[in-house]
């Protein structure tokens, strides 16, 4: 890929003082080629989250979307649920709100969408069928996240599910030391050099905080969820499906 405003070169030279990672308008730029070059399987966990939404999704429900970022997952579920559903899609961002509100134009109608510039712990979840967490809840403070799945399980259908797909720590250090060893082959392999993945990982220490499988599975059977189920990991990248009896 040619160099161009959507190619992720942010960290491409060296810079005398990283401050923290932000979904600001230069990350929004990239973000596409960001995330494709940086997590194995996202290309899969958003075509997928399209199909279980259309498994899940029920008529006349809501359908929410938080940490929608450029709103992936919600194109990839407003192809497949039903024409009544409506979609809340969140998030902080306010560049990323724009960028998104410009791919849903660009998409054939089918359901709603409802953008919101707005923190995920501040949406009140009602009448949902289906709710994405898709490399979101990472970002919170983890002493808020049990909250927010609680919140979210509390404004679930019975039968409704929640999506969440999250990097993941590892308790076993050996274990740990590899999965971020192959996601590391992987960013090389993607053209990253070592000074982007370096002074990336600085950039994001204090801002995204991976837990455990054990933490995330943990949390969501506390919040109310009956079944939780892990249905994909790339590496030490993977997504979860809890239901809502």
């Amino acid at each position: 890929m040619s160099k161009s405003k959507k190619h992720d070169d942010l960290y491409a030279a060296q810079q005398p003082h990283i401050i923290d990672f932000a979904f600001d308008e230069s990350v929004v730029n990239v973000f596409p080629d960001m995330i494709r070059r940086s997590v194995p399987g996202y290309d899969t966990i958003i075509t997928l989250i399209g199909l279980l939404a259309e498994h899940y999704a029920v008529s006349g429900s809501r359908c929410y979307d938080l940490g929608c970022s450029l709103g992936a997952s919600s194109l990839s579920m407003r192809q497949r649920i039903p024409a009544d559903c409506r979609i809340i899609a969140v998030d902080n961002s306010a560049a990323m709100i724009e960028s998104c509100r410009k791919n849903l134009a660009a998409q054939e109608h089918q359901a709603d969408v409802e953008l919101h510039c707005a923190n995920i712990e501040d949406i009140v979840i009602e009448d949902a069928s289906v709710v994405v967490l898709n490399f979101t809840l990472q970002f919170i403070a983890p002493d808020q996240r049990l909250q927010v799945v609680r919140d979210i399980y509390q404004g679930l259908r019975p039968g409704g599910v929640l999506v969440l797909s999250e990097k993941l720590g590892f308790a076993d250090a050996d274990e740990h030391s590899l999965q971020e060893s192959l996601q590391l082959d992987f960013k090389r392999a993607n053209g990253y050099s070592e000074l982007e993945i370096s002074q990336k990982r600085s950039a994001l220490e204090k801002v995204m905080i991976p837990d455990t499988m054990q933490q995330h599975q943990q949390r969501l059977m506390d919040a109310g969820f009956s079944q939780v189920n892990q249905w994909f990991q790339a590496f030490n990248f993977a997504s979860l499906l809890a239901l809502k009896k």
